[in-house]
């Protein structure tokens, strides 16, 4: 295994790390917000079910990701392009950690890697069907996600409107532990699956892991980047829980069930048709939408305002990143 090889692994490593970090908890935000369960029990919960998430749905999305480089030749370049793109991730999603915004790592995964195989090769070096996927995800995440949150909460209260309040919402306590396990388990079928898929390609690109035609992902390398991504939640993840689930919106125990329910069925739909989307865009939504559904100051639009700057920049941000990060490697290597 080549040095170059093993700087990719480490990197690719980081990016997982930083994924269950900062984009992970977005999963388990209501659970805690509601006080249902306890922070390390939601993040308990979170790695058993995203586990689950990337053994049981296949690997339609990691497939997509890995296609987005059209055409790549085992060697140097694609370990350049790979390596450039992880630093872009983890550059990007520290920066805005540290103001408690919670970013794409998904949206950034897919710009560093196109910004720096644009570095390698040009325009030809990209697959643009991988990319109608791509933004067939982010209309997903973005208006499916809070149109079907609106929509979910509203049925759900007028089902259970008349209903005492203290059954209701024993009820729902229970129904957020299954909601919350639904939303782990989409997040490992849809953000597990891109980042072993990467780490995946990369050890088939570098001659570790036989190229048998099909793409496989080895259960070991599940396992593993499955407890380095909740190690990387329960580490920094309360801070993106505070903003998404406490700062952003005002919900109660129906209305966090409500919005991982409308979350968890579009991912778990997307991921079934090979579409990669946004975790933290499809929960940010879906839970912005379960809040206005009551009373639209429920919502603070100060901090939604921030998220969506965030979001809209990470495309370029990455792009630019990974870019220039590929060019500085390819002029060393």
């Amino acid at each position: 295994m080549g040095i170059g090889l093993i700087i990719v692994i480490v990197l690719v490593c980081a990016s997982i790390f930083v994924n269950g970090w900062t984009d992970a908890p977005n999963a388990i935000t209501t659970v805690v917000s509601t006080r249902v369960l306890s922070p390390r029990a939601a993040v308990g919960l979170a790695a058993i079910f995203n586990l689950l998430g990337v053994l049981l749905m296949g690997s339609a999305v990691a497939e997509t990701i890995s296609s987005i480089i059209q055409n790549p030749q085992p060697g140097t370049d694609i370990l350049v392009t790979l390596a450039a793109a992880q630093i872009a991730i983890v550059s990007w999603a520290l920066g805005a950690w540290k103001f408690g915004i919670p970013t794409s790592e998904s949206h950034a995964l897919v710009a560093g890697l196109t910004g720096a195989a644009l570095a390698g090769g040009g325009l030809s070096s990209i697959s643009w069907g991988a990319w109608q996927k791509v933004l067939i995800g982010l209309g997903v995440s973005s208006v499916l996600g809070f149109a079907s949150g609106w929509l979910v909460t509203l049925g759900v209260s007028k089902a259970f409107g008349r209903m005492n309040r203290r059954r209701a919402n024993k009820i729902f306590s229970y129904g957020q532990v299954i909601s919350a396990s639904a939303m782990a388990f989409s997040h490992g079928a849809q953000d597990g699956q891109k980042f072993m898929g990467v780490l995946a390609f990369a050890l088939m690109m570098g001659g570790v892991i036989p190229d048998s035609g099909t793409f496989t992902i080895p259960i070991e390398l599940m396992i593993g980047c499955s407890v380095l991504m909740a190690f990387g939640t329960s580490i920094g993840g309360y801070r993106i829980i505070k903003t998404m689930g406490m700062d952003m919106v005002k919900i109660e125990k129906y209305q966090g069930f409500s919005s991982e329910v409308a979350a968890s069925a579009c991912m778990i739909g997307s991921t079934l048709l090979g579409i990669p989307l946004s975790t933290t865009n499809t929960k940010g939504t879906a839970l912005m939408g379960a809040a206005a559904s009551r009373r639209l100051s429920n919502v603070n639009w100060g901090i939604v305002k921030e998220m969506l700057l965030a979001w809209v920049l990470t495309f370029p941000a990455c792009g630019l990143i990974g870019y220039l990060i590929a060019l500085l490697l390819h002029a060393i290597f």
